[in-house]
C-alpha cells in the first residue's frame, strides 16, 4: 500500500455522499486493505460509559484503500504513487500526476 499515515487523499469511488471528498489518513489496516480518513465514510454508534448512560456518537469507519487516491495539491487533483530511486539511492515516492517527490 502506497497511501501512508498522514497523506491527503481524495474519495474517488464508493458512497454517494463521500465521493469527492478530501481528508487526512489517520490511520491505516493493511491485513484489511483499508484506511481511516478524517471526515469520511461517517456513521452513528450507540455507546456506554462507565455508569451505564448510553449516547449515540458519529464516528469514522475504514474505507477500502482502492477506493481513495493521493491528493496532489501541486495538480489539484487525485493521483497515483510510484517509487523511484534519487541521487542517494534513497527509494522516495513519486505523486505521477505532477511528478513531486514525497517524503
Amino acid at each position: 500500500m502506497k497511501i501512508k499515515k498522514g497523506d491527503n487523499v481524495i474519495v474517488s469511488s464508493g458512497s454517494r455522499k463521500d465521493k469527492n471528498k478530501q481528508g487526512k489518513v489517520l490511520q491505516i489496516f493493511k491485513n484489511e486493505n483499508k484506511v481511516l480518513v478524517e471526515g469520511i465514510n461517517i456513521k452513528k454508534k450507540i455507546t456506554s460509559d462507565a455508569t451505564g448512560k448510553k449516547a449515540m456518537v458519529d464516528m469514522e469507519f475504514p474505507v477500502d484503500a482502492s477506493n481513495v487516491m493521493f491528493y496532489d495539491e501541486k495538480a489539484k487533483k487525485g493521483s497515483r504513487l510510484g517509487f523511484k530511486v534519487d541521487d542517494k539511492g534513497n527509494k522516495v515516492r513519486v505523486a505521477k500526476a505532477s511528478g513531486t517527490e514525497l517524503k
